[in-house]
């Protein structure tokens, strides 16, 4: 028996419209991470240079203790993918990090410093606050 199909004819829709929304803007992400921990390094910025995407956006940190590094951020997370500013060494074959804390945390110990010293001012403040 043959049946004569049209995929017009289909009741549901193979592409959902409403999953864009949840499509993250990797440009976007790179910003508010940038704006985040901009305070503990020495410069940080999304790259102009690189090619970023919904997908995949670029940020260069150069950290307290003067080393430069081109970050990958993408869905599975970040990376380090250069050791120069707006430079992918695409034979680095380097580890995913959940969080930019958990990767400059790895990479600079003057970053920890100056995240746990952010920490206490915080913590002071509140404390005085609430006397």
């Amino acid at each position: 028996m043959e049946i004569d199909y049209q995929p017009e004819d289909s009741p549901v829709s193979l592409f959902d419209e409403d999953c864009i929304d949840h499509v993250k803007d990797m440009r976007l992400e790179a910003e508010a991470v940038v704006n985040d921990v901009l305070f503990a390094v020495a410069e940080m910025y999304v790259s102009s240079n690189l090619d970023s995407a919904l997908a995949v956006a670029y940020i260069n940190v150069e950290t307290r203790e003067g080393n430069r590094y081109c970050l990958e951020l993408n869905e599975a997370g970040l990376r380090v993918v250069g050791y120069v500013f707006d430079q992918v060494d695409e034979s680095l074959s380097t580890q995913y990090f959940e969080t930019i804390y958990s990767l400059l945390d790895t990479l600079s110990p003057g970053y920890r410093e100056a995240f746990g010293n952010a920490l206490l001012q915080r913590l002071e403040r509140l404390q005085q606050n609430g006397q």
